[in-house]
């Protein structure tokens, strides 16, 4: 079982950076896909990054290229979403996930766990 937890969140300005992190509980972290999803009230859970095992792969929702840069910390299994440049259309509520294949990753369908959850929130 692959525990996470995510942390970071919070209220910025439009315009403003935040760093999100999510923590993973588990000795085989390195074997997994991870990716961020973002759920706005009323909406469904959409995708925004994915990053593959070894963190050579990235993938990227079109409303964040250029702006939401994903990475991750095998060594502190840790994956971390640097977000530049927010909109108020970012706010939601962000979760890390994990899978085990890079296949789907924009779908959160295959994804095996489930972070909690942080609200950002991005004020005009």
């Amino acid at each position: 079982q692959v525990h996470l937890v995510e942390s970071g969140g919070g209220l910025v300005q439009a315009g403003g950076s935040l760093r999100l992190s999510c923590a993973a509980s588990g000795r085989t972290f390195s074997s997994y896909v991870m990716g961020w999803f973002r759920q706005a009230p009323g909406k469904e859970r959409e995708f925004v990054a994915a990053i593959g095992g070894s963190g050579t792969l990235t993938y990227y929702a079109d409303s964040v290229k250029g702006r939401f840069t994903i990475s991750r910390d095998n060594s502190m299994n840790t994956v971390h979403l640097q977000m530049a440049s927010l909109k108020p259309e970012d706010t939601a509520v962000y979760y890390c996930a994990a899978r085990r294949t890079i296949l789907g990753v924009h779908t959160p369908r295959g994804y095996d766990y489930w972070g909690q959850g942080t609200q950002v929130t991005v004020s005009s």
